[in-house]
């Protein structure tokens, strides 16, 4: 049999679809429509190229951030733990010559300090700060500031008013104004001044035959009797006065360790005792039997305390360079005044109040200018 082809099989099945489609069977068809197909959406515009890509890019990616840009291993408890490792030697010689009085007048002004301050941290509802120290350092200041003979309760009070409203009422640490142990110290001086300016002499062996209660500190011998005392005696601290100011040799120890870690400016203190030098050897020069010589003035009284721990203040003092040779200058002025033509005797704390009054507006007009800038 022959095999019919492909092409044989349409053409004899073509008629067949033919009379079977729609339109043959009286149907009328329907055109097919075709699926709409979507339209193209057009194409994003391109992003405009990034100028800073022509940049030159470091391997080193730079971070910008607000100060401070210089970071150290130190920390404010740091700071503050070592000023009052600082004052250990001047701690330690005021109870050497004071006895128990001087060591329960230290740890009743250090303790009231902390209390009050962990007081004022739940009344303004923040965290407790006594770690950092610096409550620490204020009741231990202000107690090497009050004589061996004060009223415990006195050095308490001073103590609370020299956390609450010398530091806490200003917003805490770095906010206030004055240096709050001299503040408390002030406090006590207008509230108590016959308690603050009453003297006792070292339990040394040197004071062991002399039946007085009170005694006069070397300022004041000088002042009213012009006697002047012993160089070796106000260096080891073997006179009358306060717990810290009695040895000046204790308190230049301690200053020195601060200088060296550059915990304090050391323009302050040199322009604050230059000054007191330069200009107390100016009164002395022309009239000796009237004035202290100057280096009198530099070993009597609080100027050393004072000029090493409490002017170098970092809150309190200036933070320009002109700025400290200014506060410091400022406050040996103020001394001398008072100490020479004054109605007291000392005038340490006066002087370092008066010129942390002035610190914002030496902080303002010692202004290093900025790069580029011009003044009007």
């Amino acid at each position: 049999m022959e095999e019919k082809t492909d092409e044989q099989e349409d053409q004899k099945s073509g008629p067949e679809r033919a009379d079977s489609s729609p339109e043959k069977n009286g149907e009328k068809q329907e055109p097919v429509k075709k699926p709409e197909t979507p339209a193209a959406k057009p194409k994003p515009a391109p992003a405009p190229k990034d100028p800073r890509d022509k940049l030159f890019k470091p391997e080193q990616t730079l971070i910008i951030s607000s100060s401070p840009h210089f970071h150290t291993h130190d920390s404010v408890p740091k700071i503050m733990w070592s000023v009052v490792a600082a004052l250990v030697p001047a701690t330690v010689m005021a109870i050497y010559y004071f006895g128990m009085d001087a060591l329960i007048m230290i740890g009743s002004c250090v303790a009231a300090a902390l209390v009050t301050e962990i007081i004022m941290n739940k009344m303004k509802g923040e965290g407790l700060t006594i770690n950092d120290g610096s409550a620490a350092i204020t009741g231990l200041l202000l107690a090497l500031t009050l004589p061996p003979s004060l009223p415990i309760s006195a050095g308490v009070i001073g103590s609370v008013f020299s956390i609450s409203i010398g530091k806490q009422i200003f917003g805490g640490l770095g906010y206030n104004i004055f240096n709050p142990a001299l503040l408390g110290r002030a406090f006590l001086q207008a509230n108590f001044p016959v308690a603050m300016t009453t003297w006792t002499y070292p339990s040394t062996g040197k004071y062991a035959q002399i039946d007085a209660v009170t005694a006069a500190t070397p300022l004041a011998q000088f002042k009213f009797d012009k006697i002047v005392a012993n160089y070796g005696d106000l260096i080891s601290g073997n006179v009358g006065g306060s717990l810290g100011e009695t040895s000046a040799l204790a308190v230049i120890i301690g200053g020195i360790f601060l200088l060296i870690m550059k915990y304090a400016d050391w323009r302050i203190p040199v322009s604050y005792l230059g000054t007191v030098f330069i200009l107390g050897g100016i009164f002395w020069f022309f009239s000796p039997g009237n004035y202290p010589d100057p280096v009198f003035h530099l070993l009597s009284g609080g100027l050393m305390l004072g000029a090493l721990f409490m002017a170098t203040d970092m809150v309190t003092s200036p933070i320009t360079t002109a700025g400290s040779w200014i506060f410091g200058a400022g406050a040996g002025i103020v001394l001398i005044i008072i100490r020479l033509f004054g109605g007291v005797p000392e005038g340490v704390m006066y002087s370092i109040l008066l010129m942390n009054a002035f610190t914002p507006l030496i902080n303002r007009y010692t202004r290093p200018k900025y790069f580029g800038e011009v003044r009007a």
